[in-house]
């Protein structure tokens, strides 16, 4: 079992850039701006040879029971609660405050090794504030830089004092020893996305059973885009929790610029996308626009209606949302659509069978003698149109990969294929096969002339 260690410290210390150097990439979300994480995250950390678990925290800061404040150091506790050690980080520059001092006897109390580390420890005025923080009875402080990467090699020796030894027998599986059925029942990536405040974070919690993510009623409250591992009926999934997408001119903020960025980096590392819309106010131009993103991706997507407990019941209600969708989103007609609550639990389980059924439809393949016997039959339906007096030539399609459905259809003038005639060879495809809802990839590709390389015989 990987060895954990939790970040700790007050705010605006470092505490995610140094998590940021550890796993090796910009996972966490930086800023200059104090309290910038709320949720904790998790990653694999690397030093050296040695591997573990890390987790970046909020900053441990006090606030009225109840308050997002003090749910965030709720989140905090339990990142405590879960590590093996902790790193207690310090700002070498701005020197000790009361609330290091507190929080130091709050590390204390939690009985687990504490590697005290003096961030932001480069130049003279950062050597004092090292020193200072003898004071607060943790033992040496590892003065390190996070932002560039000085002193790795003595919080190195600090973390391998600490961790078990190696077992020799143990090693990691590579990637060619995966057989194809591991392969077929790895976690599914889920990115959650949608309008600020549609209730991403709720329905996370309900699927997990805790409140392991932050909400409110404020919109905004999900910053960092954040993965929790889930499993439901046997088949394990990877969701993303991430930042509500506004509209393009509302965002003003540089904090808020990050937030969509990492979102947007979620939705490109996910295999499936459930867009979160409010079932009082679904369908509205920024949803369109989130749909129409996750399209251009190439991901599966499921549209799930949330806080539908809110909504008086009617008849045809949910017929009523099929017939919506395929209206407002034909780019990916036939999609999933769930109506869901994830305050009460409404419709949970059907949100995670459409997920699964999505993104087994998005790794489909056709087979190439049906798929020949539909292009015949698309073309005599509904012939190419004549462009320019010349009447378009097409020879013949294949699939070139899934994931999502790619093909390639080669033709006499690429160039000349009408977008609207594209259209139809989609619609056919996905109703002829069976893929709702998954994107469909068309490549036109010009059939090579045989006789263009052979020169004319003199007369």
């Amino acid at each position: 079992m990987s060895f954990t260690i939790a970040i700790i410290g007050r705010p605006n210390v470092g505490k995610s850039t140094l998590f940021n150097r550890l796993v090796g990439q910009k996972l966490a979300l930086v800023d200059d701006l104090p309290g910038v994480t709320r949720d904790r995250r998790e990653g694999e950390g690397k030093l050296g040879d040695l591997a573990f678990t890390i987790i970046d925290t909020a900053g441990l800061d006090e606030g009225a029971r109840g308050s997002l404040t003090a749910r965030m150091q709720e989140q905090t506790e339990a990142a405590i609660a879960q590590a093996d050690a902790l790193m207690f980080v310090v700002d070498a520059r701005a020197g000790l405050t009361p609330n290091d001092r507190a929080f130091a006897d709050f590390a204390r109390r939690a009985n687990k090794p504490v590697v005290l580390v003096a961030n932001k420890a480069e130049g003279k005025h950062g050597e004092l504030g090292a020193m200072e923080s003898y004071a607060l009875g943790l033992g040496d402080p590892v003065q390190i830089s996070a932002e560039h990467g000085e002193g790795m090699g003595e919080l190195y020796d600090a973390l391998r004092a600490l961790m078990p030894e190696p077992s020799e027998d143990e090693e990691e599986p590579g990637e060619e020893d995966i057989s194809e059925e591991e392969a077929a029942t790895r976690p599914i990536r889920v990115a959650i996305v949608g309008r600020p405040n549609a209730g991403k974070s709720t329905l996370i919690n309900h699927l997990l059973g805790e409140e392991r993510l932050l909400t409110s009623p404020e919109a905004g409250t999900t910053r960092d885009s954040i993965a929790v591992e889930i499993s439901w009926q046997g088949r394990k999934f990877r969701v993303f929790d991430t930042a509500g997408l506004r509209r393009r001119s509302r965002i003003e903020a540089k904090l808020e610029k990050l937030s969509v960025a990492d979102a947007l980096r979620a939705v490109r590392f996910a295999e499936v996308v459930v867009l979160m819309m409010d079932a009082q106010n679904r369908f509205e131009e920024q949803d369109l626009r989130i749909a129409d993103l996750i399209e251009r991706e190439g991901r599966a997507v499921v549209l799930a209606v949330n806080k539908w407990d809110l909504v008086e019941r009617k008849p045809n209600l949910i017929s009523g949302l099929r017939t919506d969708a395929d209206h407002w989103l034909p780019q990916v007609k036939g999609a999933p659509i769930v109506a869901v609550s994830g305050m009460t639990g409404e419709g949970i389980d059907r949100l995670m069978k459409a997920i699964q059924e999505a993104y087994a439809v998005w790794n489909r393949r056709v087979p190439t003698a049906a798929l020949n016997r539909w292009f015949e039959q698309a073309i005599a339906a509904n012939p190419p149109p004549a462009v320019s007096g010349r009447r378009l030539k097409l020879n013949y399609i294949t699939q070139t990969k899934a994931r999502p459905p790619s093909f390639v259809l080669f033709c006499s003038r690429a160039d000349a294929v009408p977008q609207s005639y594209l259209r139809y060879l989609t619609n056919s495809l996905r109703e002829a096969f069976e893929l709702p809802g998954t994107p469909i990839r068309i490549t036109l590709r010009e059939k090579a002339n045989p006789f263009a390389h052979k020169r004319k015989r003199p007369s």
